[in-house]
């Protein structure tokens, strides 16, 4: 199973990017092929239509790729006023935009529909995150997105990674991995041989 991993963040010691790191290696243990993308890496502007008139940057179409070929997803959300932040907003307006009069990339839910999310978060507060997740679920599912039931948020963030930048509770490893074994699970069943 391809499995794409991104956290949205790009903070240098971002906690959400610590805990798709912890993803990351948990998932290549179960056996999954893994792309962990940092969205730092990635040249993408503000959403603006009037400058996607002048044509969709490269590295928008370069991630749209990149989703489309991964079956399996998974998110770690950080929470920015009780929601999702504007980097994770924007990175999906820009990846369901629709490219207009391109061969591969005019329908914009394209590299989205039928993909299996997983959501993580992590924050130094008591709920971790939770309700980032609470509202980027909607938005994924009207993408035609299947999102996994089962949900990690990581409280007490700032205390829960080692000096490596692994988690060293194993109570927080079982709640990482329980999401990881639902999307690999999921994402077997609707793209395996029998599936979509």
């Amino acid at each position: 199973m391809k499995l794409l991993i991104f956290a949205g963040s790009t903070r240098q010691n971002s906690f959400n990017r610590k805990l798709a790191a912890t993803a990351a290696a948990m998932a290549r243990d179960a056996g999954a092929t893994v792309t962990h993308l940092e969205l730092s890496g990635l040249n993408i502007p503000l959403y603006n239509a009037d400058l996607e008139a002048q044509g969709t940057p490269p590295d928008v179409i370069q991630l749209k790729q990149l989703m489309f070929e991964h079956p399996a997803w998974i998110i770690c959300s950080p929470e920015y006023n009780g929601s999702y932040t504007a980097l994770l907003k924007n990175t999906i307006d820009w990846a369901s935009s629709p490219v207009k009069g391109h061969p591969d990339w005019a329908q914009g839910t394209k590299p989205f529909e039928g993909k299996v999310v997983g959501l993580l978060s992590a924050s130094p507060g008591g709920l971790g995150g939770l309700r980032s997740l609470s509202h980027l679920t909607p938005l994924l599912s009207n993408l035609q997105c299947w999102v996994a039931p089962r949900q990690f948020a990581l409280g007490g963030a700032g205390q829960a990674f080692d000096a490596d930048g692994m988690l060293h509770n194993e109570a927080h490893r079982q709640g990482v991995q329980s999401v990881l074994k639902q999307v690999l699970w999921a994402g077997a069943r609707l793209h395996g041989p029998t599936g979509l």
